[in-house]
């Protein structure tokens, strides 16, 4: 009997972002997709890093805090990022300042990678050790999937060849 192997249970439709797409492209995508994270990838499909719901909700806090400081009223969570008629000059401005960050400024360079052949334990066992919610598959220098917790989840209960 062979092992289940990561290339038995990754996405290979993989949402993926380029070193250029912004912040708001890329929250908008993530939220529309519902997923947590996706790599930035080259024009050949090459992984140059990942960017997580976190990253950019590390960048809105950070934000957050710089207002708090400066006694500016407002929460950038209660503004809507794309809204033209916001009265607050402030609000606004770090609003446009977010949406048009860069993924090459704000994704992770050092990303934690797998084949399409690694076995799906040894992988998930690193997942829960790293506290890792997916991982891009690479062959050869090249994305070819992605593994999720969910993915995993998934393979559980559908009916087994």
């Amino acid at each position: 009997m062979t092992k289940l192997k990561v290339r038995d249970l990754m996405t290979t439709e993989v949402l993926t972002f380029r070193p250029t797409d912004t912040v708001k492209k890329a929250a908008t995508k993530l939220a529309l997709e519902n997923v947590s994270g996706a790599p930035v990838v080259d024009n050949r499909n090459h992984l140059l890093g990942f960017v997580s719901e976190n990253d950019i909700l590390t960048v809105i806090m950070r934000y957050q805090s710089k207002m708090d400081k400066e006694n500016i009223d407002g929460s950038l969570l209660e503004y809507s990022m794309d809204a033209l008629d916001e009265p607050d000059d402030k609000l606004k401005q770090a609003s446009e300042e977010i949406s048009n960050i860069e993924m090459s400024t704000l994704m992770v360079r050092s990303v934690m990678t797998t084949s399409p052949d690694a076995p799906i334990m040894e992988v998930l066992r690193t997942m829960i050790k790293m506290g890792i919610n997916r991982i891009p598959v690479l062959e050869k220098g090249v994305l070819v999937g992605i593994i999720s917790r969910g993915d995993i989840i998934f393979s559980l209960y559908k009916k087994k060849v």
